[in-house]
């Protein structure tokens, strides 16, 4: 495990940061054996799980029958992925960037099937679930290995930096992102299983299509400070559970209105 130190300060400086040694080989082996069983139960629940952007953007590198299996808050299946979770090292990671007030914003599954696994275009997350001071944060954990052919995220260091950009969703096409950069420029962040890369809501990121013979595999954590706040009307699902320390903008009104 990097030091802290250099882990912040590579985030600071980029954006992003990929740290390798948190969890054991028998962790991965359980949170994966966690991760086929939700996906398994997803596909047999009638849901429309295709999660497939769709974008403009993206259009013309994915074929038409592309696809990503997905769902939120992955911990509402497994009490082992709750475990996952609240990992201490991960926390100890989530400090150093955000403070020791940690609050779970929501989980997500990722799955992108092999052959055809769906492109997500050049986007900042923040657009989904803003804050007022920008503290959100994403930890994706790898529970695959994910090269460039399975379509790895892509990030533009430093584009934190540039602060929020309006309309950065990724659906339809922004001057000051995409004349600027494009999927193929962006940096492929490639990571083996159990690999975890943390990055900054206003990070520019995406990723190609998978194209290989092996589906990549992840679980991403939104985390944000306990003394930030999610601006008002946002319909993102925020279930505003505290890992670590304190929420000063709890409210019983906010906690009787949780979105799971």
């Amino acid at each position: 495990m990097i030091s802290i130190l250099n882990f912040l300060t590579h985030f600071n400086d980029n954006g992003f940061a990929l740290e390798k040694d948190v969890f054991s080989s028998n962790q991965i082996s359980e949170y994966e054996t966690e991760f086929d069983r939700i996906v398994s139960q997803l596909q047999s629940s009638g849901e429309h799980i295709n999660a497939r952007w769709g974008s403009e953007l993206t259009q013309h590198i994915e074929n038409a029958d592309s696809e990503v299996i997905h769902t939120h808050n992955v911990q509402s299946y497994s009490s082992i992925i709750l475990e996952m979770v609240q990992n201490k090292k991960i926390l100890n990671l989530a400090e150093s960037l955000i403070g020791p007030d940690i609050i779970l914003h929501h989980t997500k599954l990722f799955l992108k099937p092999k052959k055809r696994g769906s492109a997500f275009p050049l986007h900042q997350d923040w657009s989904y679930f803003p804050t007022k001071k920008n503290s959100m944060i994403a930890a994706v954990i790898h529970l695959s290995d994910s090269t460039e052919k399975m379509g790895c995220f892509r990030v533009i260091p430093e584009s934190h930096k540039m602060g929020r950009i309006d309309n950065s969703d990724g659906h339809s096409r922004v001057a000051e992102i995409h004349d600027n950069y494009t999927l193929d420029s962006a940096k492929p962040v490639e990571a083996k299983r159990g690999h975890i890369l943390f990055f900054h809501c206003c990070t520019i990121h995406g990723s190609m299509p998978n194209i290989s013979d092996n589906p990549r595999k992840t679980i991403l954590i939104q985390l944000y400070s306990g003394k930030d706040k999610v601006i008002d009307n946002n319909q993102h699902t925020n279930v505003q559970l505290v890992l670590r320390g304190w929420n000063y903008h709890a409210t019983r009104n906010a906690a009787s209105t949780i979105k799971s």
